[in-house]
């Protein structure tokens, strides 16, 4: 491995010219393919194989008229405080609704009895032929145009519902996060050419991933999340990956090798550090896939090849530039900053590892008992997707949805689809008969008469709980009401099944549950597999992924301590708290476990790197931590100032994503890889590398450590040396 990408990195570094230019064209072509195929994107989730799923599809096959898979929009309507809506008023706003672009139909409320009982609050369910995502900005303006006519004359009318569900797009606080990033490598470097590079490189393959995205949306229907995830990796890893590589090709520089030789061998020995801490987050956001939720995959795989394209970019076009730059990345230093990468003296790093080598059990122990006190929190955890309820109170969805629940509670905007077959009885009959058995039920406000389909085998109710969607209360009246499908079949003959946005964000938060342990065991062991070939070893990838754990749980526990319990929600700018996001735990768990590994590989493989090359273990730790930490705080901060700056945005989902990376990579860099990390390695000393002899002989050799190229010949057409390492 180190052999063959030392020999990319001199072919990179002598056609640079060639490299840039393809990479230029790949670039040029994608934007231009982004700009000119690209189409809108959905905010829908559907599960397959989930109860609410199929009653949907079945709703669409046998009760076409009742516009189920349609879009939806909750239009309330409110007169001032002390006063009655007026029936011709908000006649004049219905007509208008009605006339929207797409609208299928908006029932006068004062003929379906949404008027609530002071006559203050209305609501008009407006229902649309084609799917949310078919919505266009054009389509919701023209919806909220028609409320004109209500405004005028002194009423409120907000808008809420799948079609006004939330546009997630990228703003002015991510970009916060780059600058942050460009601070924390002019830092490190003290070079404003060597610290530009890394930004340079990271931003074209971001480019190129985020614009392979959009392209893909002509002939996919991606998720509107689907793009940020990919952006924060991608410049995450992007950046790292360069840092990485940089700071070894300075390293060689200042050892005196030639910058053509120098490049080889930074590509070779920090590259496939690269290339296999990327193929690990690639592993782990492709596991996505196998969960068999359609926009998990959708975001894994998105994700995964911005992530392949920021390895390729870091490997080839990093060397290119490099080529161009030449010993120029030692020069342009900043008075007053030290470099990375000298090897000079006695380094913080080398101190922390030393100090961490003396005292390993006490910084063990208060290391391991820290993560488990932060998390805590997490043993509350609740699961839910976001509706109106969590939107900001700015906002019209929030408003309406506080309008309807001042007029009528907050389970009108929570209603579940009940459908039920009747198997040739007649629907009204016996959906009569099940009303009347679920308005016994607990938490029930009301059940509206049954309707029938055509064919007259299919009846359809809908159930008003009293609770908001989010409540616990309201997912319990979901498993009642799926608990009294036997009694009904036995006394009616009909098989019934829930449905209904509410049921769907249910049923989505169980499966994306059950779904957390095997997707866990799937991504581990795969990953285990790979840094055995990486490291060697059995203790170390074991050691690595407990590591993890740890970092997960505590990132958990602060997850619900700000999102779910609102402790710093103030600070953050987080307008609501209430249930996690149903997809953000296992998302956290495959992107963290991915940049988790990324320090583990950055930071161990220099331990081994010394370690196969002589040096004694406790001094391969502290040797391969001085070079390595520097290196890896600046990863850290980088990463963490990436996905902080997407705190700020404006949908709770990136919202909660940005912070749980963030917080996770804080945690799993300076907790568990920099200090539970060289604990264990000084406790275990050389058993950590322990491979048994059989395992040893079948697993290939990799050669991380660049072993080939230390007693390799010299590269072609160069002079050359056998050196790969400065001096210890």
């Amino acid at each position: 491995m180190a052999l063959l990408l030392s020999r990319l990195g001199r072919f990179s570094f002598r056609r640079r010219r060639l490299v840039a230019g393809l990479w230029v064209v790949v670039l040029a072509a994608f934007g231009v393919g982004a700009a000119t195929l690209s189409t809108s994107m959905t905010n829908t989730v559907s599960i397959p194989g989930t109860e609410s799923q199929q009653a949907l599809n079945q709703l669409q096959e046998r009760f076409p008229e009742a516009g189920a898979g349609g879009a939806t929009a909750r239009v309330a309507i409110a007169a001032p405080e002390g006063s009655r809506l007026e029936p011709a008023v908000v006649g004049e706003v219905v007509r208008a609704l009605n006339a929207a672009p797409k609208v299928a139909g908006a029932a006068d409320p004062f003929r379906t009895g949404s008027v609530s009982p002071d006559g203050r609050v209305a609501m008009v369910q407006v229902k649309y032929a084609v799917p949310p995502f078919d919505i266009t900005d054009a389509d919701r303006e023209a919806l909220q145009a028609a409320a004109d006519p209500g405004r005028e004359q002194g009423l409120a009318v907000e808008f809420g519902g799948d079609a006004f569900g939330m546009v997630v797009e990228t703003g002015a606080t991510e970009v916060v996060g780059v600058l942050v990033a460009a601070v924390v490598l002019i830092v490190t470097f003290g070079s404003l050419v060597a610290a530009g590079l890394p930004l340079l490189t990271a931003l074209v393959g971001v480019g190129v991933g985020m614009a392979g995205i959009m392209l893909s949306t002509s002939f996919l229907d991606l998720n509107a999340n689907t793009p940020i995830l990919a952006l924060m990796l991608g410049l995450a890893v992007g950046i790292d990956y360069a840092l990485f590589i940089m700071s070894r090709y300075r390293s060689e520089l200042r050892g005196g090798t030639p910058p053509e030789e120098a490049a080889g061998r930074a590509v070779g020995t920090a590259g496939s550090a690269v290339v296999f801490a990327g193929l690990t987050v690639m592993i782990a956001l492709a596991g996505l896939t196998v969960v068999g939720i359609p926009i998990l995959g959708e975001m894994g795989i998105a994700a995964s090849a911005t992530v392949a394209i920021a390895v390729l970019v870091a490997v080839t076009l990093l060397p290119a530039v490099l080529g161009f730059a030449g010993s120029k990345v030692l020069g342009g230093r900043i008075p007053g900053l030290r470099t990375v990468g000298t090897g000079e003296g006695v380094t913080a790093g080398q101190r922390w590892a030393t100090f961490v080598a003396r005292h390993r059990v006490p910084v063990l122990l208060v290391s391991v008992a820290a993560l488990l006190v932060v998390a805590i929190p997490g043993m509350s955890m609740r699961l839910g997707l976001p509706g109106d309820d969590t939107a900001s109170p700015d906002s019209t969805q929030r408003k309406a949805y506080e309008l309807i629940s001042s007029g009528f509670g907050e389970g009108m905007n929570s209603p579940l689809l009940v459908v039920a077959d009747t198997h040739g009885g007649d629907p009204r009959q016996v959906g009569g008969a099940i009303a009347r058995q679920l308005s016994g039920l607990d938490d029930v406000a009301m059940v509206t008469p049954p309707q029938a389909n055509a064919e007259g085998n299919t009846a359809l109710l809908t159930v008003i709980p009293r609770s908001g969607p989010s409540s616990e209360e309201t997912e319990r009246l979901v498993a009642d009401i799926r608990d009294q499908r036997g009694a009904i079949e036995e006394r009616t003959g009909a098989t019934l099944s829930v449905t209904g946005a509410t049921a769907m964000n249910i049923d989505v938060s169980q499966k994306m549950s059950q779904a957390l342990l095997p997707y866990l065991s799937l991504i581990v062991g795969l990953a285990f597999i790979l840094l055995m070939l990486v490291f060697r070893s059995v203790v170390v990838p074991l050691k690595a992924t407990l590591g993890f754990l740890g970092s997960v749980i505590a990132s958990f526990g602060a997850v619900v301590a700000v999102f779910q319990w609102g402790w710093l929600a103030d600070v953050l700018g987080v307008d609501s708290v209430g249930p996690i996001m149903s997809m953000l735990p296992i998302l956290l768990i495959g992107i963290l476990f991915g940049l988790a590994m990324d320090y583990q590989v950055f930071l161990v493989t220099r331990m081994r790197e010394e370690y196969v090359h002589g040096a004694e273990p406790a001094r391969a730790m502290v040797t391969g931590y001085k070079h390595g930490a520097r290196v890896v705080t600046a990863a850290a901060l980088i990463m963490t100032s990436v996905f902080a700056g997407f705190v700020f945005a404006d949908a709770a989902l990136i919202q909660s994503i940005g912070f749980a990376l963030a917080f996770g990579v804080l945690v799993d860099a300076f907790v568990v890889r920099m200090t539970i990390v060289p604990a264990v390695m000084s406790l275990l000393g050389k058993h950590a590398w322990w491979l048994p002899r059989w395992l040893d002989r079948i697993l290939p050799n990799v050669d991380i450590e660049g072993e080939k190229l230390r007693i390799g010949r010299p590269p072609e057409g160069g002079q050359g040396t056998d050196r790969t390492l400065e001096p210890v």
